[in-house]
């Protein structure tokens, strides 16, 4: 599995920015699909996930109401709507997709949010 992440860039505080995951390969056996990010001299910390078939989606405190994720199965492509951006929200952002036994991570894009 391949994973493509796009849509980052600089935003000011306020602002919003839509991140896209596409995914190839063996895309069959994917369960999950999520987005994590990393701040400088951070941990990489989860920030949405989604599942594949149905769609469930959980998401990190810290950015309930303001993050949406949402998927195009039709496209193997994962989104992470992303408004009210803070400051705070500034890293890397990661995509990530999941299956049994197996963890599958893009290139990270990067989101600056400036105040």
């Amino acid at each position: 599995v391949q994973l493509q992440a796009s849509g980052g860039g600089l935003v000011q505080a306020g602002g919003s920015l839509r991140l896209s995951c596409a995914a190839s390969g063996s895309v069959f056996s994917i369960n999950a699909m999520g987005w994590y990010r990393q701040a400088p001299g951070k941990q990489r910390e989860l920030v949405a996930t989604i599942t594949i078939s149905r769609g469930i989606t959980t998401y990190a405190d810290s950015v309930k109401g303001r993050f949406t994720i949402s998927r195009d199965n039709a496209k193997n492509t994962v989104y992470l709507q992303m408004n009210s951006l803070k400051p705070e929200d500034t890293a890397v952002y990661y995509c990530n997709a999941a299956r049994i036994g197996m963890t599958y991570w893009g290139k990270g894009t990067q989101v600056t949010v400036s105040s």
